[in-house]
């Protein structure tokens, strides 16, 4: 079951996986006006509106011996999803684990167990009042449906391109963009230099009045 889902979030099989991520972001989104029997009995309403005809018309085939009484549907009958007893004790004491782990965690928590963990509880309960009066859980929910399955695979795409990039030449070019950068700013925020005084005029030579005693 680990690896379908693993297949499923990489998109190893771009069939299965665009087929399972648009159902669950239109029946989501179908909440918004619709409840969650009304979605769901109209997606098996679609799904026997392809199958039931497709059904009576291999059936047809076989009366009019066309057809050697093959199942359309076959392979998905034949493919065995009950669990054994084992699998059933295992599943089963998972969810209870879990359970009990939660149950644990919130008491220690509302208890004040720990001062620290009881403060980032209550800062956490603090933000989501927020984020309840700007969405709803049923956004946050198709929000994190869109996020499962486009961050994993756009973090290994960008892993691969970072593979195969040349750090050094980042690393050079990273330098010498800060350099610029910081040569610019101390050249914009240096005091300018004083401007150098400008020369006197010379002073004119005094002319002298001879005073004539007439």
């Amino acid at each position: 079951m680990a690896t379908k889902l693993v297949d499923l979030v990489y998109w190893r099989s771009m069939r299965w996986t665009g087929v399972v991520f648009t159902g669950l972001v239109i029946g989501l989104a179908s909440q918004f006006q619709l409840s969650a029997i009304t979605v769901l009995s109209h997606v098996c309403l679609g799904v026997m509106c392809v199958t039931f005809p497709l059904r009576l018309y291999y059936k047809l085939l076989e009366l009019l011996r066309w057809n050697p009484g093959v199942h359309p549907f076959q392979s998905y009958l034949d493919n065995d999803s009950t669990l054994t007893d084992k699998e059933t004790v295992m599943l089963v004491e998972e969810a209870v684990l879990l359970i009990a782990f939660a149950v644990t965690e919130i008491k220690r928590l509302l208890f004040i167990d720990s001062m620290i963990d009881s403060i980032k509880f209550v800062v956490l309960l603090y933000l989501l009042t927020y984020i309840g009066v700007l969405t709803n859980g049923l956004t946050l929910v198709i929000t994190a449906v869109i996020a499962v399955f486009s961050l994993p695979l756009l973090y290994k795409k960008q892993q691969v391109r970072a593979a195969g990039h040349d750090f050094s030449m980042t690393s050079q070019n990273c330098k010498n963009m800060l350099s610029f950068m910081f040569l610019s700013l101390y050249n914009s925020v240096r005091p300018s230099s004083a401007p150098a005084p400008a020369p006197k005029p010379a002073a004119a030579p005094a002319v002298k009045q001879k005073a004539k005693s007439k």
